[in-house]
């Protein structure tokens, strides 16, 4: 009986983990961070470990309607350029104008402080081909 108790508890705590999930990650290395209906999208650690000493960011406008896949700003390092696609779909409702002046918030806070664009998200299920963090970093170790 304690033994079901128990499996019955830790259940729902996966249960639980699934539904609260705010934090995907995408094969190109753009995260996102979901908080309701809006979505702020940035780069992974591992991109920005990729293109060095990051010197500029274009990024994208207000109202602007993105499709999941589209570019929606462009990384300018000492030794690359990179584009970022939105793994959402949905309407810009803010960018992170504080990387227009800091760009290098890219290199010292990649995922936290340094997001690029905050999407209100039209169709949650595209959610559902994104990773995890546990299945983003297995996929970092394959190389």
């Amino acid at each position: 009986m304690a033994m079901r108790l128990s499996s019955r508890i830790c259940l729902r705590q996966l249960l639980s983990q699934r539904r609260t999930l705010s934090m995907y990650y995408t094969e190109s290395h753009e995260w996102v961070n979901v908080q309701g209906s809006l979505a702020r999208v940035g780069i992974t650690d591992h991109a920005q470990a990729a293109l060095g000493d990051v010197v500029f960011i274009d990024i994208p406008e207000v109202d602007t309607d993105v499709d999941a896949g589209d570019e929606i700003a462009s990384v300018e390092s000492v030794k690359a350029v990179g584009d970022v696609s939105s793994p959402i779909g949905g309407i810009v409702k803010a960018v992170n104008e504080a990387l227009s002046d800091t760009p290098t918030l890219i290199n010292s806070s990649p995922e936290d402080q340094a997001w690029i664009a905050e999407i209100e998200i039209s169709d949650v299920s595209v959610l559902d081909n994104l990773m995890d963090k546990a299945a983003y970093d297995a996929f970092l170790l394959q190389g």
